[in-house]
């Protein structure tokens, strides 16, 4: 056996989304969100899915803590819906939307539990979409007055921000793709929705610059995939170049260089004709310093050159791999290869894992136990592979497995199950699993063995 052990000052926590969990859509005072609108739209969500309830945490939130508490972690991330605080996205200021974050933020405080907040994790005001959503740079300053907002409301309580949750999911997979709301399938419509994120963003850090928190962080989460290439034949490499650079360059050379990915650029250019709408200006915005990046990883594969292959020319290759209920490669080596790459990029920078988790989809059993191995196996192989990056050098402050909850899982209703406490959907009841017992003694211990 192996000892597989952490720093001491390790942060140990766990991450969710408002629209996930909270429920409550039509109470409060609450605005419809783009997520209201495209849960329901016909065909877009598994069996007509939505958040209206989902978990119900804004009314079982001391609840929800009380768990967190027993569970031992020392930071919660959460999500604020923009639209609970900002009902038309800009203006009229919501006062029970901030009540109730104030009375949920009290109460993590009460119990020890540092607060790490997402300003936008994806449900945006549907009054903004109306005016175009994130292709309409007037949204870029309806985020910063939101974002202003927050940091003068709460910045005495909350010391640890991060402005765009998954800036890839909200522009590439929800305007190109279109599997996430609002639901759009234009590339070029995509790119200005990626661009006028990341200009929010770095809008947003200035803001919390000029308002002088001292001894406060933001940064901002990206979600990354590993793509190795299948052999050493160059047109491999570049295929797997380009598959893991839509994900990480495209989101963080603007960040820490300010300036988008020569290659990249050059591709979406000459083969989709698709440029990106820099105005004077934003290339020094996006790259207003961070304190931290938040990393979230999922999944991975062996991947190679296909002519055939889509955008960037590239299919995956299976290697018998093992998967999760969703579908998705267990790939932990994919998780130790980005981290390094990150490291050896862009520098030495503190890195929180804002997200890694897995979907397994285990019923309790008579006895009421859910006994999902299949999920403690994964979080075992990719805090191996997390010790190792930080055994070569990688500056990792902090875990954050996704998810507390079971909860409303975005295109896939409540037909996949990501958390370490089970949720019924109908009574609403929580149910820790093993998953959670498990994690709770690498939190008590900060070590496992292997």
């Amino acid at each position: 056996m192996a000892i597989i052990q952490f720093p001491k000052d390790m942060k140990w926590g766990t991450a969710t989304a408002s629209y996930q969990i909270e429920g409550a859509a039509n109470e409060g005072g609450r605005g419809p969100s783009i997520w209201d609108t495209f849960s329901k739209t016909p065909g877009k969500v598994m069996n007509g899915d939505n958040g209206d309830i989902a978990c119900d945490s804004y009314h079982r939130y001391e609840e929800d803590i009380s768990l967190m508490k027993e569970l031992g972690i020392t930071t919660y991330r959460f999500s604020v819906a923009w639209p609970r605080v900002l009902p038309n996205g800009t203006g009229e200021v919501n006062q029970e939307g901030l009540d109730f974050y104030h009375r949920f933020i009290d109460k993590l405080l009460e119990n020890n539990i540092e607060p790490m907040c997402t300003l936008y994790h994806w449900d945006l005001p549907q009054a903004l979409q109306d005016i175009g959503g994130w292709n309409n740079r007037e949204t870029i300053d309806a985020f910063v007055e939101y974002a202003e907002l927050m940091f003068n409301e709460f910045n005495e309580k909350i010391k640890c921000w991060i402005t765009i949750n998954e800036p890839w999911c909200a522009s590439f997979l929800s305007n190109y793709i279109g599997n996430h709301a609002p639901g759009l399938q234009d590339l070029q419509l995509a790119t200005n929705v990626a661009h006028h994120l990341l200009v929010a963003h770095g809008k947003a850090v200035k803001k919390y610059r000029e308002i002088g928190v001292e001894d406060g962080q933001i940064g901002y989460a990206p979600n990354v995939e590993w793509n190795e290439p299948y052999s050493d034949k160059q047109e491999d490499i570049e295929a797997c170049y380009r598959a893991n650079g839509w994900f990480i360059e495209w989101f963080m050379d603007p960040v820490f260089k300010s300036a988008y990915p020569e290659k990249l650029v050059k591709w979406f250019e000459e083969t989709e004709g698709v440029t990106v709408p820099i105005l004077e200006g934003d290339m020094e915005t996006i790259s207003e310093k961070i304190d931290f990046l938040g990393i979230n990883y999922y999944t991975g594969s062996v991947s190679r050159f296909n002519k055939d292959g889509g955008l960037f020319q590239h299919e995956r290759v299976d290697q018998g791999y093992q998967k999760t209920d969703i579908g998705w490669n267990i790939y932990p080596e994919g998780f130790y290869h980005v981290l390094k790459y990150i490291k050896d990029s862009y520098g030495n920078i503190p890195i929180y894992i804002t997200e890694n988790g897995s979907c397994y989809n285990e019923e309790p059993e008579s006895n009421g136990r859910v006994k999902d191995a299949g999920r403690v196996n994964y979080l075992k192989q990719h805090l191996t592979a997390l010790n190792r990056a930080m055994s070569a050098g990688v500056n990792i402050k902090g875990y954050l497995t996704w998810s507390l909850l079971d909860n409303f899982e975005w295109a896939e209703g409540y037909t996949m199950r990501f958390g370490i406490v089970y949720v019924n959907y109908r009574t609403l009841e929580r149910v820790r699993k093993d998953s959670f017992y498990w994690y709770k003694q690498i939190i008590d211990n900060n070590f496992f063995e292997v």
